[in-house]
């Protein structure tokens, strides 16, 4: 075993840990950022879409039944009119009201589909910000408890050597020191 430490680089070992703190914020953010569209995504699809089909279907369906009064009274009036523009109209807001249904169907397996999809991505993206958040703090203190502990070994002064020859040897061999 040497008599001397050779302790060079206690500055990779810290800036090791400043870039684990820089890429532990920047994972963060980014593991939120995830967190919120899919929340957004749902909340368009569950609330908004919803609201917007569910209105847009009533008001289709009443459009149809304005359609199909309108070719009833047109079919009863006294005067020989033609029925074939309010009979277009009423195939025209049938259509409609078909495609605002077919919307609202669709919208439900949307949602169902959402969840089955995305719940389970949710999970290992919390497990991922548990593991940010407990996991890497811990490595994060126990660099800066190695940083110290290195620090106060390369300060230990060796038998016959001053402890500003140790701290200037370890600044000369870093690039560092004088």
């Amino acid at each position: 075993m040497a008599d001397r430490a050779q302790v060079t680089s206690v500055e990779a070992v810290e800036s090791f840990r400043a870039d684990l703190i820089v890429f532990q914020n920047k994972v963060r953010s980014v593991l939120e950022e995830v967190c919120d569209e899919v929340l957004r995504a749902k909340t368009w699809v569950q609330i908004d879409r919803r609201r917007y089909w569910t209105a847009e279907a009533r008001r289709r369906s009443g459009k149809l039944e304005k359609a199909r009064a309108d070719l009833s009274s047109a079919r009863l009036s006294q005067f020989n009119e033609s029925t074939t523009l309010p009979m277009m109209m009423v195939q025209r807001a049938e259509r409609a009201d078909q495609e605002a249904r077919a919307k609202l169907a669709v919208l439900k397996k949307w949602d169902r589909e959402l969840e089955n999809r995305t719940d389970p991505l949710l999970r290992q993206v919390t497990q991922l910000q548990w593991f940010i958040a407990r996991d890497m703090a811990q490595a994060v203190a126990y660099l800066a408890q190695v940083v110290r502990t290195l620090e106060a070994y390369a300060d230990v002064a060796q038998p016959g050597t001053s402890t500003a020859s140790v701290g200037t040897k370890i600044g000369a061999s870093t690039g560092k020191g004088k």
